[in-house]
Parts: structure tokens; C-alpha cells; sequence
């Protein structure tokens, strides 16, 4: 129970965050980080109940106060001024390919101690930022739920371990959790709870959009370079 609590303490983006991100070194693994992350949030505001989708898909603001976490405060606040309503996918695209998602997200965790921020000299000749972490168990206990929800057939799955599984595989962060043979052994149960067999209405709504957006990231650079 200890561990499942400190798992949901942790906002879904920023459980995302830290299975992107190399423990050590504090860099950052997987793919359309900056996308699996936006997605993160706004999947974040969809179990908070602060927006809904209606009947035809398009995004409500439910309750637009604050949230007493200011990366869902700059999305809620995004989505709450907008001039029309427009669709999770919309959402998902703008936030992520507007860039800096994940270093906005890296900053959050290093305030709250789970992270450090640092700069790294690469090659003698510039800097980056990265983010190795310092408080392991927020991650570890994430790692156990979704291993849990994964390993035992019967294991429970809420729609928090369901979204984060899917944003995981999104991501291509699975392989930061599992091993290969864990993966194949059993795919159909993570395809199971990734297509949201196992969860309500909104967090399918939500795996949906994610898996939308991340496969036209994936499809248009290689169309520019064939073209």
C-alpha cells in the first residue's frame, strides 16, 4: 500500500519524467519526450476532472482554478483562455511541439528535490542541462505499480497505472521498466491495458489522442526525408 501511495503522488508527467530520464547521468531516454509529456499533463487534468471531453471529443473546462501545480496551471490556463474549443489531440500537439516541455517538467521535479539541475560541458564547447536524480523512491514505487499491474494477471489497474502504461509505450519508455523477454512474454496484457480495456470513458479518450499524435510525430520526418 506504501508503495502504490507514493506512486500516485506522483502527477502523471512527471512520472513520465522520470522513467525518461537516466538516473546517473541525467539524461534523457525515449521518444517525442517533449510530445509523451505534454500528453502526460493534459491526461493529468482528465483524472483531476478539470476538463472533460464532450460528444463530440472537444475539450470542457470544468473548474479553471488553480491546481497548486503550475505546469497543469500553464496548460489549464491555455486550454481555459482559448478563443474555440478544440480537441485533445490539438492539445497534445500544440503543448509538446511548442519545445522546452520536458526541461519545464525536469524543473518542476528538481523543486520538489527528486532531481538535481545541472549543466554539462559536451565536447568542451557547450552546455546542456541534465537532471540526474536524488530521491529514487517517487521512481522506484512507479516501477513497482506498473510492474505489478503488468506481471500479476488478476492485479487490479487503475485509470493512473493504465495512462501511465500508455504514455510509457508511447514514449518508448516500457524498455526503461521491463526487460525484452518481459515485454514479448506478455505483450497482450500491456496491449490490453494500453487500448484501455480496463479504464472509463475520459483516460481511453485520453490514450487515444496520445497514440494519434505520437504516430504522426513518428510518420512526418520520414516523410520530409523521402520527399
Amino acid at each position: 500500500m506504501a508503495q502504490q501511495l507514493k506512486a500516485r503522488q506522483l502527477k502523471l508527467y512527471e512520472g513520465i519524467m522520470l522513467l525518461a530520464l537516466n538516473e546517473v547521468s541525467g539524461t534523457m531516454n525515449g521518444d517525442f519526450i517533449d510530445i509523451t509529456v505534454a500528453a502526460s499533463g493534459v491526461a493529468d487534468l482528465l483524472l483531476m476532472k478539470r476538463i472533460t471531453t464532450d460528444s463530440e471529443g472537444y475539450v470542457q473546462v470544468r473548474d479553471a482554478s488553480t491546481t497548486d501545480d503550475w505546469v497543469l496551471d500553464r496548460i489549464l490556463t491555455k486550454m481555459h483562455s482559448a478563443s474555440r474549443k478544440r480537441k485533445l489531440k490539438y492539445w497534445v500537439e500544440r503543448l509538446g511541439n511548442a519545445g522546452g516541455m520536458k526541461h519545464l517538467v525536469a524543473k518542476s521535479l528538481a523543486e520538489k528535490g527528486i532531481v538535481k539541475a545541472e549543466e554539462k560541458t559536451v565536447l568542451w564547447l557547450f552546455t546542456k542541462r541534465v537532471y540526474p536524480e536524488i530521491n529514487p523512491e517517487p521512481e522506484n514505487a512507479l516501477r513497482s505499480a506498473l510492474r505489478r499491474a503488468v506481471m500479476e494477471p488478476d492485479a487490479n489497474v487503475s485509470e493512473y497505472v493504465s495512462l501511465m502504461l500508455a504514455l510509457a509505450k508511447s514514449g518508448g519508455l516500457l524498455k526503461q521498466v521491463f526487460s525484452s523477454g518481459e515485454l514479448r512474454s506478455h505483450k497482450t496484457r500491456i496491449e490490453r491495458i494500453v487500448e484501455g480495456q480496463l479504464i472509463g470513458k475520459a483516460a481511453k479518450q485520453a490514450i487515444e489522442a496520445i497514440q494519434m499524435v505520437v504516430i504522426m510525430a513518428a510518420i512526418i520526418p520520414a516523410i520530409v526525408v523521402t520527399s
